[in-house]
């Protein structure tokens, strides 16, 4: 119902229960009320879709926390597998890197004793083919 139909459902109550004339100032007095009846059914509507909009992004908040607590043990386990994965991996690599490692010290050392056993004249048994 909008505000001009209330005013002149007021104005024809008013008419009939009295035959005077209205005077303006009831008129007046009338589109006040109508006014400040129109401005708090609108800040009630506002209020209205505020709570609803709180109520929904709440609703939201909670449904987002239990999925979030519901997923969150399967990451955990899925990220626990790839750390195990990953530090397999890991361990072979600097197994590789320690023999590689070993193989050139070892090599340093042959050629140090060949180098001294060279300089005593003397040398390694080497088998020819």
């Amino acid at each position: 119902m909008t505000t001009e139909t209330l005013v002149t459902e007021l104005n024809r109550k008013e008419s009939a229960q009295s035959p005077k004339t209205i005077s303006s100032k009831s008129v007046d007095m009338s589109m006040e009320k109508m006014t400040k009846i129109e401005e708090n059914f609108q800040r009630a509507i506002s209020l209205k879709r505020m709570v609803d909009r709180w109520q929904n992004s709440h609703t939201t908040c909670l449904w987002q926390m239990t999925l979030s607590q519901r997923r969150n043990p399967y990451a955990t386990l899925r990220m626990q597998e790839t750390m195990v994965q990953e530090l397999a991996l890991a361990n072979k690599q600097l197994l590789m890197v320690r023999q590689a490692a070993l193989h050139q010290l070892f090599e340093k050392e042959h050629q140090q004793y060949q180098q001294e056993l060279n300089q005593m004249g003397k040398a390694f048994y080497v088998e020819r083919l």
